[in-house]
């Protein structure tokens, strides 16, 4: 049974920054690709970021250049700093542990709001 715990996600001015957790238990993930998801109200979930088992990251538009993926592998955790935060990246994000198209875990979600 695979395991997502998140946290790291708040309340943050514009302009400000957070960082995301994700803490993942019960199966061994550094072969795995991991990723963080969105939800605003109103859109669909839209991926975010993603990160390999090997370190390649992927990022969405709005989100490069200001949001950073890493993965610590030896800990099972995944980080996502995100800087310079607008109002339209309030949302509940959650990370996601892929093992096959038919295999993907996620988290709890965690509530992201920027707003002042």
């Amino acid at each position: 049974q695979v395991q997502l715990v998140e946290s790291g996600g708040g309340l943050v001015q514009p302009g400000g920054s957070l960082r995301l957790s994700c803490a993942a238990s019960g199966r061994i993930f550094s072969r795995n690709a991991m990723s963080y998801w969105r939800q605003t109200p109103g859109k669909q979930r839209e991926l975010v970021a993603v990160i390999t088992s090997d370190g390649k990251t992927n990022y969405l538009g709005s989100a490069k250049g200001r949001f950073t993926i890493a993965r610590d592998n030896a800990k099972n955790t995944m980080h996502l700093l995100m800087n310079s935060l607008t109002p339209e990246d309030t949302g509940v994000y959650y990370c996601t542990l892929f093992f096959s198209d038919s295999e993907e875990y996620w988290g709890q979600g965690t509530p992201v709001t920027v707003s002042s």
